[in-house]
């Protein structure tokens, strides 16, 4: 279907299929503000548990690198090299764990969000993806602008939160001047893990609204139009027109294995016009005659001439001819009822041989 469709048509339920096909292309359901929030907490766990600690160590290391670079004497050339790499194994001693939870918290938010997948066509570079045309599109459209209401609430949110937070602190913050100088950074940890704290408490309702509109307008995007779903129908259960020929095809190769069976048929009884049974029936193999071919009208005259053409007795009996025609399907033995009528029949083809 045309991605232009008038949206207002699409007003049916998406079918399992149709969501099965939008996950396996990559179309999922995610909230962002969901990753914000994570990354709020594991920015709080590290100020709260790792920072601290890691800080003081990187800290003590380069105080002591650059208040003492007289005492750095360098007799090879590969001595600065040295010194290089362990400040930077400093550095990555104290930014590897707060990376790392960064890392994990961000991947939990999409893992609890949808089950992973790697769909390699979500980034395939696409130049419909820089059009200024539908990015515009995007911006002023109603997903456009519930973007910027979540992003007009945040910074309420931010600015409500501080506010709050510094007022409190402020008798604080004044009795900080006159304390000792050391203890600022854990003042200021204070205040901006406090100021963290809060604006974590207000995103959890945003995130909370963001999951269920996420839910909502995705499943919203994949509605399908009556058009859709009977392509899909059509799709799934075939096209009638070439189910129809494929049974037509069927009928025909049966029909001339049908007809390919005469020539072997023990005597095929007729009625004079409109029935003509073939049946093949070999006294040490068989329990009951067989029907091997039958047909009605043109196809009961066709067997007719197979018989004569390959010298099959034809006795012509309307009652039992019909009968046979209605009761017995092709390959199965006769029931019993007409045991004794094929059984003359039989009997006096076999005489006149």
């Amino acid at each position: 279907m045309s991605e232009d469709q008038d949206p207002d048509s699409k007003t049916q339920e998406p079918t399992e299929k149709k969501v099965r096909d939008a996950l396996e292309k990559g179309n999922i359901p995610v909230s962002k503000e969901a990753s914000v929030l994570a990354s709020m907490l594991a920015l709080l766990l590290v100020l709260s548990f790792i920072a601290v600690d890691k800080a003081q160590g990187l800290v003590y290391f380069l105080k002591w690198f650059l208040d003492n670079p007289g005492e750095i004497q360098f007799v090879s050339a590969a001595e600065p090299l040295q010194l290089m790499s362990a400040v930077a194994f400093q550095l990555v001693w104290f930014l590897g764990p707060i990376v790392s939870v960064l890392i994990f918290f961000g991947l939990a938010s999409s893992f609890m969000q949808n089950t992973p997948r790697l769909v390699l066509d979500r980034i395939e570079p696409k130049l419909s993806k820089i059009s200024l045309k539908k990015g515009l599109g995007r911006l002023f459209s109603v997903n456009g602008a519930m973007e910027f209401v979540k992003s007009l609430f945040k910074l309420v949110t931010v600015i409500v939160v501080a506010a709050l937070v510094l007022k409190s602190q402020q008798a604080v913050a004044l009795t900080a001047m006159y304390s000792d100088p050391s203890q600022v950074p854990q003042l200021i940890l204070s205040v901006a893990m406090t100021l963290l704290s809060g604006i974590c408490v207000a995103t959890i309702f945003l995130v909370g609204f963001d999951l269920v509109l996420a839910r909502f307008q995705w499943r919203k995007n994949l509605r399908m139009s009556h058009q859709e779903l009977k392509d899909e129908f059509k799709q799934a259960e075939g096209d009638p027109l070439i189910k129809a020929r494929l049974r037509s095809l069927a009928r025909d190769r049966a029909r001339k294995r049908m007809m390919s069976s005469v020539q072997d048929a023990t005597v095929v009884v007729a009625n004079p016009t409109h029935f003509a049974v073939a049946l093949y029936y070999e006294r040490e193999g068989e329990q009951a005659p067989r029907v091997v071919a039958k047909g009605q009208d043109l196809i009961a005259l066709k067997i007719k001439e197979l018989a004569y053409i390959h010298d099959v007795p034809v006795v012509e009996d309307r009652q039992l001819a019909r009968s046979l025609y209605a009761a017995v399907e092709i390959d199965q033995s006769i029931p019993e009822e007409y045991y004794r009528a094929v059984a003359e029949i039989i009997s006096y083809v076999y005489l006149k041989r």
